[in-house]
C-alpha cells in the first residue's frame, strides 16, 4: 500500500484546493487507509481533517509545512525573506504537542512574512516528530538547485542527526526539469549519508482535471490573471491525489521510496482526546471547592433577588446546581462570574445574550438581571445533562469598552492562557464571480452585473441563486462567456479565502494555550494605548469546544455603549443618577413612541419593516417586544399579521388543542418561542425537558434518522399519556418547523430588555439619548445622517462644528430655540480626535480663540496640517473667525503664519510675559488674505460631503414637518423587504443622469435624496418624455413608483412624479401637477383634483345598497394609476391591501360581464382597506388604483374572488411599506 504524506488542503489558504471532505473521501475511494495533512504554515484543518479521517476509517497524520528561517527566526532584515520549506508528521502526542509549540513560534515569535521556525526550536521540539525535506524549496533541494552540494550534505545531516534518523529525502516526480536535478542529487546523498527516500506527490487538488481551476485558484491568491506570463504557476498537471498504480508505476525503480510512505504511516499513531474538560479556576476561600463557593455566592445572593423565596424559587435553584455539579461546570460558572464582578466594578455596560438568561444561578450571580421563572424560561435550554454540552454564557460589553475585559481576563489567567479565536472568509457565490472574473482578465463592469443578479442571504449559493434568479439562468444560457464564468466560479466557492478574528470568540485554559492549539499572533491597541500581545487560536470555535477549552464570546455591542453615554449625558444635565437596569417595564411614553413606530435608534426596532410591524402591533407590555424580536426573521415573520390580529380581537385566538392553551396564551396562540416547542414536547409525550430539547434540536438539524427516531418515541409517549396517535401525529407536524426557526425565549427577553431601555431614553430623554448614539456612531457617516434627521424630525436643533463652542464628539447646547446638538471637531471627516484634543483642550485652558491670528499662534503645529484645516474650515468650523471661503483660499498662509509663529516661540521672544507678568503679544506681521466667495450651494456640498449631513441649511428642511402625510417610505428606508412594493417618497435631485434604452430611448436615473438618505430612482422613457425638466440636479420631487431590487441594488422605477411644494398654510399639495405614465392612445396630463381626463364613472351596483359605491367599466382605456383627491390627509397608518390580477381578452363583452361579477363580490366585504388592479393588456401591464372601494381582507373574501378568476389571480399584501 502506498500513502501520500506531502498534501495541502484548502487551508493552504489559494494555493490547496481540497476541501477536507472530498480529499478524505477521495482517498478512501482509492482504497487508501492513511492520509496526511500538511499545510503551509498552519495547522487550520487540522482538527477537521482528524475527525473526517476517523469518520472515513482512515488514519490521520496530522502535520505542516514549517518555513525554516535562514538564521534566527527573530532575525528580520531583508535577508531574511529567503525562507526554506520542511514538512513535520507528528508520529505520536508528545510529537503532535511538539508540533502545535512549533507552529505556534513561527507565528509569532517568527512572523516575518511567513510563519517561521529556526534549527534552535526545532532542535528543542523535535521529539515525537518525523521530518520531510519538502519540495524544491527546501533547504536541501534548494542548495542542490544552486549547485552547493557541499552545504546540501551539511543540511541534511543536520536534520538526520536532530531528528534521531527518522529525516527523509522527498522524491517528488513532476514533468518539470528541476525535479530531475534534484532527484538525482537526492538520490546520490541519501547513499552517501544514509538518508532514506520517501516518495511524496505534493498534493494541492483532489484530481487531475482540477489543474484548470487549481491555476485560477493561483491567480487569485496572486492578484494576477492567467494571461500574466510571470506569475507563479505550477508548470504541471500532476500535484493531484494519484492512485496507488501510478504512484508505482512512477517509482519503479524506487521501491523503497514506495515502502517507507508506510513505514512513515505505521510510525505514525496519534490518538486525540476529545470531551476533556480544561476550565481555568479563579481563586476560592480555603477548604472550598468550586461546587461549594458557587454554592454558597447563590445561597446568600438568593434574598437580595427573591425577598421571601418560595418553595418553587429554592427548588429551582437546587436543581440548577445540581446539574452543574454533575456535569462539572462550577469553574464556569465562577469564571463569569469573576468576569462580571470586574466588569461591575469599572462600570462597563454589559448585557447577557442566549439561552443563559433561563438560569437562576447566573441571576444569583448577577451576570443576569433578567427572572427565569417571571418568564417560563427553560434551564435546560441552557444546560442539559442529557445533552452534555458545554453550555454557552455569552456576553455583550459595551464596544468602547471590550478591550478592557480582555486585558482584565488575560492579566488574571496569564497571557499564554487566554486568545481570541479564528474564523475563515471563504469565497461566497458574489466573491466567487468577482474573483473568477479578475483572474480571467474579464471586463470588470461585466463581472459586477452578473455577481448582481446573485440574490443577497445567508449561505447563499450558485446552484441556489441559478434556482432563484432566472436572469442569471438566462444570462449562462445565452452568454457563453457568462457561463464559463459562473461554472468556474461554482467549482472555487465555498473555498476558505482568508483567516481573520471571531468578532466576539474568546477561549480561556487552565493550562498554557500551546498545549491544546495552534496560536497565531494579533496586534491590536490596548486600552491603556499600549501595544496588547494577544494571540487568537487557529483551531475554530467548533475545534475549541471539541477539544474541551472554554470558549465565550465577548461582543461589542454599540447600543450598550450608546446606554451608557446617554446616562452620563443625563448625569450631567440633570444631576439624576438613572439606572436603565431599575426602570419601570409600563412606561407610557415607551410605549407611546413603540407603538408610534418611531424607532429609529431603538435596537433591534429599527429596521423598516419592523417599525411597520411594531406600529401595527402598538405593544402595551414587555413581552410584546420579546415577541417581535423573536418573530421578525425569516420563517416566523409569516406569523406577525396573524399575531398582531389576534392581540388585537381582529382574529380570534385558537389553538391546535384545549390542552396547549396554557402554553401559547401568552403569544395568542402562536408558537413563537423554542422553549414552547419543549413544553409542547413535555404536555404531550410526557418527555422531560431535557429530552424535549434533544427533539428540538434533532428537528432543527432535520437529521431524518434521528428525527424518525425521536417521532417514534413522541408518538408512543403521547398514545400513552392518553391522546390518539392521529393528534400525536398532528402536534408533531405542528411543532416539527417551529423547532427550525422558533426563537429562543431567554435570548429574545435579554435582548427585548436592551430594546425597552433604548426606547425609554429616547422616550424620556431624546436630546440625551440622541446625542449619545450620534457620539457612538461618528465613524459611520450614514448612521450619523440617519439619526440627524431623526433630531430634526423631534424638533433638535443640529449646529455646525465651531473652533470656539465644540468639544471633540457631539455635544449639547442650549439656546435661545432650546435644546439643541452641537457637531464635535473630531466628527469631521479626515480629522482624527489626536488633531483636534489639543486644540479644545487649549481652548479650555487659555480661553476661546480671539481671531484666525490668534488661533494660528496658539494652535498646536504637530497636529495642524492641511487637510485636517481645509476640512474644519469647509465644514464650518471656523465660520466665527472668518469666511468659509476665503480662509479655505488662504490655508497656505494660514498654515505658514502658524509656523512663523511656532518659531517665534521657541526662539524665546513669543511674549513679554516673562519680562513683565502681562499678557502683551510681541507684535507680529499682520496676516493678509485675498477674499474669496463661495456660493452657498457649494458650502454645503462641503458639509454633506465632511460631515454626512447639511448642517447650516438644506433645501429640504421646510419639508420635513410634511413628508410622513405625504409619502408612504423615506428615501434611507428603500430596502430588499419591500422590492415589488408600491411607495410614495419625496425628496431633493442630488444628482441626475440620461441614458439611451436599447431602441435608442432617453430615460433618466436620479439620487433622490431626504433628510433620511438617499435612493435611486428611475423615470423610464415614456414617463420621462412628459416630464423633462422635471429630473435636474436641485428640484425636489414627490414619486410614486414601484421598488426594484437587482441582487443588492435598489431603485424606484417612477410611475408618477410632480414638483412637491406642501402650502404651509391650507396643508395640500399643490403647485405641481402629478404627471402619470400616458397609456398610450390617450392624451393623459393631470393634476391633483383634476378628474376631467379620468375613464367614465361606472354606475353603482344596486342589489346591495349597504355598500360603498361601486365602479363599473365600460369600454374605456385602462389609466395606470389613479389620482390622489386635493384634500387633507390625515396620517398614514400601516394596513392591507387587495392585488387582483386580471388579463385582457378578444372578447371585451365577456370581460366585463367578469368584472362587473367582482365588484359584485367586493360589495358584500365593506371595510376600510385598499384594492389595487393589475390589468394585462396586450401592449403592456396597467396598475388601477380604486380608492374609492374599501374591503375587508379576509380568506373568505380571497376564496371567492378566486373562484371568479382562478387559484392565484388574487392576494393580500401590507400597503405602503
Amino acid at each position: 500500500m502506498f500513502t501520500h504524506l506531502h498534501v495541502h488542503t484548502e487551508f493552504s489558504l489559494l494555493d490547496g484546493m481540497c476541501r477536507i471532505r472530498d480529499i478524505v473521501c477521495r482517498a478512501k475511494e482509492l482504497g487508501m487507509t492513511a492520509l496526511a495533512i500538511t499545510d503551509h504554515g498552519n495547522m487550520y484543518g487540522a482538527l477537521k481533517f482528524y475527525k473526517e479521517c476517523k469518520a472515513q476509517g482512515i488514519k490521520p497524520i496530522i502535520g505542516c509545512e514549517v518555513y525554516v528561517a535562514p538564521g534566527s527566526r527573530l532575525d528580520k532584515a531583508a535577508a531574511d525573506k529567503n525562507h526554506r520549506h520542511l514538512v513535520l508528521l507528528a508520529k505520536n502526542k508528545t510529537g503532535y504537542q511538539n508540533l502545535l509549540k512549533l507552529v505556534s513560534i513561527a507565528n509569532t515569535e517568527g512572523y516575518y512574512y511567513k510563519p517561521r521556525v529556526d534549527k534552535e526550536i526545532l532542535a528543542k521540539y523535535r521529539e515525537g516528530l518525523i521530518a520531510l525535506s519538502a519540495c524544491p524549496s527546501g533547504e536541501v533541494p534548494r542548495f542542490i538547485l544552486e549547485n552547493r552540494l557541499d552545504d546540501a550534505r551539511k543540511a541534511a545531516a543536520w536534520y538526520r542527526d536532530n531528528f534521531n534518523g527518522e529525516f527523509y529525502f522527498e522524491i517528488q516526480r513532476h514533468p518539470m526539469p528541476e525535479f530531475d536535478r534534484i532527484n538525482g542529487a537526492l538520490v546520490r546523498i541519501s547513499k552517501e549519508l544514509n538518508i532514506p527516500l520517501v516518495a511524496t506527490g505534493d498534493v494541492h487538488y483532489p484530481r487531475k482535471e482540477d489543474a484548470t481551476i487549481h491555476d485560477l485558484l493561483l491567480c487569485i491568491g496572486t492578484s494576477t490573471t492567467v494571461q500574466d506570463s510571470s506569475r507563479m504557476r505550477m508548470q504541471a498537471d500532476s500535484f493531484y491525489l494519484k492512485t496507488e498504480a501510478e504512484m508505482a508505476e512512477l517509482y519503479r525503480d524506487l521501491p523503497e521510496a514506495l515502502a517507507n510512505t508506510n513505514k512513515i504511516a505505521d510510525a505514525c499513531d496519534l490518538t486525540l482526546e476529545f470531551g476533556r474538560l480544561h476550565l481555568p479556576q479563579i481563586d476560592r476561600p480555603s477548604g472550598f471547592s468550586s461546587f461549594q463557593y458557587l454554592t454558597n455566592l447563590c445561597q446568600e445572593a438568593l434574598p437580595k433577588y427573591y425577598a421571601n423565596p418560595s418553595d418553587a424559587v429554592k427548588d429551582r435553584l437546587a436543581y440548577e446546581l445540581d446539574v452543574i455539579d454533575k456535569t462539572q461546570f462550577a469553574d464556569y460558572f465562577l469564571v463569569v462570574w469573576d468576569i462580571i464582578r470586574f466588569v461591575k466594578e469599572r462600570g462597563i455596560y454589559y448585557g447577557v445574550r442566549g439561552s443563559a438568561a433561563a438560569s437562576i444561578v447566573l441571576r444569583c450571580l448577577g451576570i443576569t438581571e433578567v427572572d427565569p421563572l417571571e418568564y417560563s424560561l427553560v434551564f435546560e435550554r441552557f444546560l442539559n445533562i442529557e445533552r452534555k454540552e458545554m453550555p454557552d454564557i455569552d456576553m455583550d460589553f459595551q464596544d468602547d469598552r471590550r478591550e478592557e475585559v480582555i486585558e482584565y481576563v488575560s492579566e488574571k489567567y496569564g497571557i499564554d492562557h487566554v486568545a481570541q479565536i479564528i474564523t475563515f472568509g471563504t469565497l461566497g457565490a458574489r466573491a466567487a464571480i468577482r474573483d473568477v472574473g479578475r483572474a480571467l482578465g474579464m471586463n470588470l463592469p461585466d463581472v459586477d452585473r452578473v455577481a448582481r443578479l446573485v440574490p443577497f442571504g445567508p449561505h447563499m449559493t450558485l446552484e441556489t441563486a441559478l434556482e432563484e434568479n432566472s436572469e442569471l439562468r438566462d444570462a449562462v444560457g445565452n452568454d457563453g462567456t457568462v457561463q464559463r464564468l459562473v461554472s468556474t466560479a461554482q467549482q472555487v466557492s465555498g473555498l476558505s479565502r482568508h483567516a481573520s478574528t471571531h468578532a466576539a470568540g474568546v477561549v480561556i485554559s487552565k493550562e498554557p494555550l500551546a498545549l491544546h492549539a495552534p496560536l497565531q499572533r494579533l496586534n491590536r491597541e490596548s486600552a491603556a494605548g499600549g501595544k496588547v500581545e494577544l494571540v487568537m487560536t487557529q483551531y475554530t470555535m467548533e475545534d475549541i469546544a471539541l477539544i474541551g477549552l472554554l470558549k465565550m464570546d465577548f461582543l461589542g455591542l454599540a447600543n450598550l455603549t450608546i446606554l451608557s453615554r446617554a446616562q452620563e449625558i443625563i448625569r450631567e444635565r440633570t444631576g439624576i443618577p438613572l439606572d436603565v437596569h431599575k426602570l419601570p417595564l409600563d412606561d407610557k411614553k415607551t410605549f407611546a413612541l413603540l407603538s408610534a413606530g418611531e424607532t429609529m435608534g431603538v435596537f433591534q426596532l429599527e429596521g423598516v419593516g419592523m417599525r411597520r410591524y411594531i406600529r401595527d402591533l402598538k405593544p402595551t407590555h414587555f413581552t410584546d417586544i420579546a415577541a417581535m424580536v423573536a418573530l421578525y426573521r425569516p420563517g416566523p415573520m409569516e406569523q406577525i399579521p396573524r399575531f398582531i390580529r389576534s392581540k388585537h380581537g381582529d382574529e380570534p385566538i385558537t389553538y391546535p388543542h384545549p390542552a396547549l392553551e396554557p402554553i401559547l396564551r401568552e403569544t395568542y396562540g402562536v408558537i413563537v418561542y423554542q422553549e414552547q416547542v419543549l413544553f409542547i414536547a413535555q404536555k404531550f409525550s410526557g418527555f422531560s425537558l431535557g429530552q424535549a430539547d434533544i427533539l428540538r434540536k434533532a428537528m432543527g438539524k432535520k437529521n431524518a434518522e434521528v428525527m424518525q427516531k425521536q417521532k417514534k418515541n413522541f408518538i408512543a409517549g403521547a398514545v400513552k399519556n392518553g391522546y390518539t396517535e392521529d393528534m400525536a401525529e398532528q402536534i408533531f407536524a405542528l411543532i416539527e418547523p417551529f423547532a427550525g426557526y422558533a426563537f429562543n425565549k431567554a435570548h429574545a427577553v435579554s435582548y427585548a430588555l436592551i430594546a425597552y431601555q433604548t426606547a425609554y431614553l429616547k422616550a424620556n430623554y431624546p436630546v440625551e439619548y440622541m446625542a449619545a448614539f450620534m457620539a457612538t456612531q461618528r465613524d459611520d457617516a450614514e448612521k450619523v445622517a440617519v439619526a440627524a434627521a431623526e433630531a430634526r424630525r423631534l424638533g433638535i436643533e443640529l449646529l455646525s462644528p465651531d473652533i470656539n463652542a465644540s468639544e471633540v464628539n457631539f455635544t449639547i447646547e442650549e439656546n435661545d430655540k432650546g435644546s439643541a446638538i452641537r457637531f464635535g471637531l473630531a466628527t469631521v471627516k479626515n480629522v482624527g480626535e489626536q488633531a483636534v484634543a489639543p486644540l479644545v483642550e487649549e481652548r479650555h485652558k487659555n480661553g476661546a480663540y480671539r481671531s484666525i491670528e490668534d488661533f494660528c499662534r496658539r494652535a498646536e503645529a504637530s497636529v495642524l496640517n492641511r487637510r485636517v484645516l481645509e476640512s474644519l474650515i469647509k465644514a464650518g468650523a471656523f465660520d466665527s473667525l472668518g469666511d468659509r471661503g476665503t480662509l479655505l483660499h488662504n490655508v497656505g498662509r494660514l498654515l505658514d503664519f502658524a509656523a512663523r509663529e511656532l518659531r517665534i516661540r521657541q526662539s524665546g521672544q513669543g511674549t513679554l510675559f516673562d519680562l513683565f507678568g502681562g499678557v502683551a503679544e510681541v507684535p507680529s506681521a499682520p496676516l493678509e488674505m485675498e477674499t474669496m466667495a463661495v456660493p452657498q450651494k457649494e458650502q454645503l456640498i462641503w458639509e454633506k460631503e465632511l460631515l454626512g449631513v447639511y448642517v447650516s441649511a438644506h433645501p429640504f428642511c421646510q419639508f420635513v414637518n410634511k413628508i410622513g402625510r405625504d409619502t408612504t417610505a423615506l428615501c434611507g428606508e428603500i430596502s430588499e423587504e419591500l422590492d415589488g412594493q408600491l411607495v410614495t417618497i419625496a425628496g431633493l435631485v442630488a444628482s441626475a443622469r440620461t441614458s439611451q434604452t436599447r431602441d435608442g430611448k432617453t430615460f433618466a436615473t436620479v439620487e433622490l435624496e431626504d433628510l433620511n438618505g438617499r435612493t435611486e430612482v428611475v423615470a423610464w422613457p415614456r414617463l420621462y418624455e412628459q416630464t423633462k425638466d422635471f429630473w435636474q440636479e436641485g428640484k425636489v420631487l414627490l414619486i410614486e413608483g414601484k421598488v426594484s431590487f437587482r441582487g443588492d441594488r435598489g431603485s424606484i422605477h417612477a410611475d408618477a412624479v410632480q414638483v412637491y411644494q406642501p402650502n404651509a398654510e391650507t396643508e395640500t399639495v399643490e403647485a405641481g401637477q402629478m404627471v402619470r405614465i400616458k397609456p398610450q392612445g390617450t392624451n393623459f396630463h393631470q393634476g391633483r383634483g383634476d378628474f376631467s381626463s379620468r375613464p367614465p364613472a361606472p354606475p353603482k351596483v344596486q342589489s346591495k345598497p349597504a355598500t360603498p359605491p361601486q365602479p363599473k367599466i365600460e369600454s374605456a382605456p385602462v389609466v395606470a394609476m389613479e389620482t390622489k383627491v386635493q384634500e387633507k390627509e390625515t396620517p398614514r397608518q400601516m394596513s392591507r391591501r387587495m392585488l387582483i390580477s386580471l388579463t385582457q381578452s378578444d372578447n371585451v363583452e365577456a370581460d366585463l360581464k367578469v368584472f362587473n361579477r367582482l365588484m359584485d363580490v367586493l360589495a358584500v366585504y365593506p371595510g376600510p382597506e385598499s384594492l389595487t388592479l393589475q390589468i394585462t393588456c396586450p401592449d403592456k401591464m396597467y396598475h388601477l388604483r380604486l380608492p374609492q372601494v374599501k374591503i375587508t381582507c379576509n380568506d373568505a373574501l380571497l376564496e371567492e374572488v378566486e373562484s371568479i378568476l382562478g387559484e392565484g389571480c388574487a392576494r393580500f399584501e401590507n400597503n405602503g411599506h
